[in-house]
């Protein structure tokens, strides 16, 4: 079970039955009774936003880069794709990348390790695993993004968890004296120098958890969709291109 579906279908469902029990109404204060209601049952949660949406009655609850929707009466949640069938657009997936790009930039790129594009046109944010293959693969190519156009920002999400091997490679990445350099000679699986020091790993790996990582690389674009793997330069180009 993902983090994600915890948040919304157990404590936002509790979140659902505490609007109930304060009696809330359809009205233009539905969603400040909403994130009220919200913010006693899900203290450690604290939504990002409550606001409307172009369906009566039902609002979009974020919560840093998650997405659901609630009935203004508290009584139902809803998880999942809401089509305009006249535009063909999600919604609710629109929405979701926004939150999820929205997230990402509120980290900020001087709590990444970026390898810029000299000439770049898009940026791709990169959850990796210093031990991961098909990470490594991907940063076999970081040049190659470079002469597409695409800076790789980089955040670190060691699946293996904290204070293991994969999660101690990290933080000395972090704390090199030079992070590209420790970064390209550890992903080619050579030795660097182990360091410890103030470091953003962890906060990496939360995100990524709020976000349901569960593999890597994953890949969020400008427009916050995420693209699991592996995509190499030019393919991804074409796809940032669309």
């Amino acid at each position: 079970m993902t983090r994600r579906f915890q948040i919304g279908a157990v404590s936002l469902a509790m979140a659902a039955a505490a609007l109930l029990a304060v009696g809330t109404t359809v009205s233009a204060s539905e969603a400040q009774t909403s994130r009220a209601a919200l913010a006693k049952v899900l203290p450690n949660e604290k939504p990002t936003s409550v606001q409307p949406t172009p369906i009566d009655g039902l609002f979009q609850v974020e919560i840093g880069p998650q997405v659901m929707y609630m009935t203004g009466d508290g009584r139902y949640l809803i998880d999942g794709a809401i089509v305009d069938l006249e535009t063909r657009e999600n919604l609710a997936e629109k929405a979701q990348n926004e939150a999820r790009q929205r997230a990402i930039e509120a980290m900020g790129e001087d709590q990444m390790i970026v390898f810029e594009a000299p000439d770049a046109e898009h940026e791709i944010t990169v959850f990796t695993d210093i031990d991961c293959g098909y990470c490594r693969k991907l940063h076999q190519q970081v040049e190659g993004y470079a002469e597409e156009g695409i800076s790789v920002r980089y955040l670190f999400y060691p699946r293996s968890g904290i204070d293991t091997p994969s999660y101690e490679k990290a933080v000395s990445v972090w704390c090199a004296d030079d992070q590209h350099q420790a970064m390209t000679e550890a992903k080619n699986g050579n030795s660097i120098p182990s360091k410890t020091c103030d470091n953003p790993v962890q906060r990496h790996m939360e995100l990524g958890e709020l976000m349901g990582i569960r593999g890597t690389p994953a890949i969020i674009l400008e427009n916050g969709q995420l693209v699991p793997g592996f995509v190499e330069p030019k393919r991804l180009a074409q796809v940032l291109e669309q």
